[in-house]
């Protein structure tokens, strides 16, 4: 029930329709009784600059949940960035402070690390390719240099978006072996989607599945359906895979300890989601 009193969380892209935190951030507030709730807001990148500057200076916002195509954008936007942020070339997280000042963070690449290690593979001296140099792809790039790769290739249609990565990994990261220019998954123990490829009916898939071998861990960050036409052509392979959503659930108990609500389980959140597709 949303009273005069409730702190508003926007979440911020385009288009919203396959937004799946409201459905898992707003059961829990109801279930912990927290007078809050995650609003949808569907803004266009040409509008998006002067929208962010009104949307805060309602007195009732405490943040917002920023996702595509504004995660690169919102750097530039905000007060100050974490260094996870500048690293990764993005954010998907803004909390207004007390003196109204903006604070710009990032949760995409965390909360996908997690749960691939929650799900047993091991990722430390592992090769990987992440298809998509964007605002997520960037942040798990950043985040699975963090967790101890010893090989990264980075893939994106904007070669200028992949080098940029590739230049920032290698700066915070100079033992780490950074290539781009293939999409090829061909040897690499983990692959990642992280385009926008299979959002729509028709998308080609992003990656060959003939040169995916059964051995590989297969990660996808769309949530348009819970298996992508991608993870189901993997999974009739044998290979290991990642849902979208399970990034999600990973990485809302940052959100929620960023914002000032506590923290929570990905158990616990999933226990009380409504997801549909």
């Amino acid at each position: 029930m949303i009273s005069g009193k409730t702190t508003l969380i926007a979440h911020l892209g385009y288009p919203t329709e396959s937004f799946k935190a409201p459905m898992i951030y707003n059961p829990w507030f109801d279930r912990q009784g927290i007078d809050a709730v995650v609003m949808p807001m569907g803004v266009k990148a040409e509008d998006y600059a002067g929208v962010l500057a009104s949307l805060f200076k309602l007195t009732n916002i405490r943040g917002a949940l920023v996702t595509m195509p504004h995660k690169i954008t919102t750097l530039s936007l905000v007060d100050e960035a974490t260094p996870t942020a500048k690293i990764a070339g993005a954010c998907n997280a803004i909390l207004k402070r007390p003196d109204g000042t903006l604070l710009g963070d990032q949760f995409d690449g965390a909360g996908f690390v997690r749960g691939v290690q929650r799900k047993g593979r091991a990722l430390e001296g592992a090769r990987v390719l992440v298809s998509g140099s964007g605002g997520v792809g960037s942040a798990i790039a950043a985040s699975l240099a963090a967790a101890g790769v010893a090989e990264m290739a980075l893939y994106d249609t904007s070669t200028a978006s992949s080098e940029a990565l590739a230049g920032r990994l290698r700066a915070h990261y100079p033992g780490l072996k950074v290539g781009t220019g293939s999409n090829d998954p061909a040897g690499f123990d983990l692959i990642v989607n992280a385009t926008p490829l299979g959002m729509k009916e028709g998308d080609p898939l992003p990656f060959d599945v003939e040169r995916i071998a059964p051995s590989t861990f297969v990660g996808e960050v769309v949530m348009k359906s819970e298996y992508t036409p991608l993870l189901r052509a993997v999974r009739d392979k044998g290979c290991a895979v990642q849902v979208g959503t399970d990034m999600l659930f990973e990485m809302i108990p940052a959100y929620l300890e960023f914002f000032g609500f506590g923290s929570a389980t990905p158990e616990d959140l999933r226990a009380v989601a409504t997801l549909a597709y």
